[in-house]
């Protein structure tokens, strides 16, 4: 397999755990292609393989057998440093539980990524504004996680993972803690960030937000059981008004 243009490319990936004297195949020769500007869900039921699956795409585990190329370069041979460094640069990251530092503010939160990167404060500042404003946050920059709803701590975390300007959004069971209303709020964003060229790659059991991706890849027995494009069906935001008693 090879697609010289593939911004992510598995080409025969296998992921074997050694449980004791138990072998787990978690992935059994995945070959996936993802170009620039996609938005891919992937879909599957528990132990279907799709969470090894992110956790390779995202350089926080390693093949046991088969290549990764992310950006074009081979990235499972890579060292613990490189592929740090590689992973800083490429890909953000979103997650169910929004982890964000409790007692931090959202600007402070959305600024870690580039603190680990070394900018300096007056950077991190303008960095961090400009992606809470992306979302919709730019008069919340101050508030504290508890002083938001969850589709607002959503968007904070959208913020962190944009802020370094990634080539990949990869987001994990992003809706998982939130009510509908809130969830098409969510994958609005991640809409409009695939409109503007990032790509987004979103693993979900629900088939209600895999409708709002153009690719849908489907995972059984750490396979690919489908996949198949469709029309995605436009997230639209409730009216401020109908949603604005569960705010705080």
């Amino acid at each position: 397999m090879s697609s010289s243009s593939a911004l992510l490319l598995l080409d025969d990936v296998t992921k074997v755990y050694h449980m004791g004297d138990v072998e787990v195949h978690a992935l059994r020769g995945v070959s996936l292609s993802v170009e620039e500007g996609e938005f891919v869900a992937i879909m599957g039921a528990s132990g279907s393989g799709k969470s090894t699956l992110m956790n390779i795409i995202g350089c926080l585990d390693r093949p046991t057998r088969g290549r990764y190329l992310l950006a074009g370069e081979e990235v499972s041979t890579l060292d613990r440093n490189a592929l740090a460094e590689k992973r800083n640069r490429t890909l953000g990251f979103v997650f169910q539980n929004f982890n964000l530092l409790s007692r931090t503010s959202a600007i402070e939160n959305v600024e870690l990524p580039l603190l680990y990167a070394g900018l300096h404060t007056r950077e991190r500042h303008e960095h961090s504004r400009a992606a809470l404003a992306r979302v919709g946050l730019g008069d919340r920059m101050h508030h504290h996680p508890n002083q938001m709803s969850g589709g607002q701590q959503q968007r904070v975390a959208i913020a962190r993972a944009l802020v370094a300007n990634p080539k990949v959004i990869l987001a994990d069971e992003p809706t998982g803690n939130l009510d509908s209303v809130t969830s098409v709020e969510v994958m609005a964003i991640f809409q409009e960030l695939c409109d503007s060229g990032i790509t987004v790659v979103l693993v979900t059991h629900e088939p209600d937000i895999a409708r709002y991706a153009a690719r849908v890849v489907v995972m059984r027995d750490g396979r690919i059981r489908s996949d198949s494009r469709q029309e995605p069906q436009r997230a639209v935001p409730a009216p401020a008004e109908a949603t604005a008693g569960g705010e705080p």
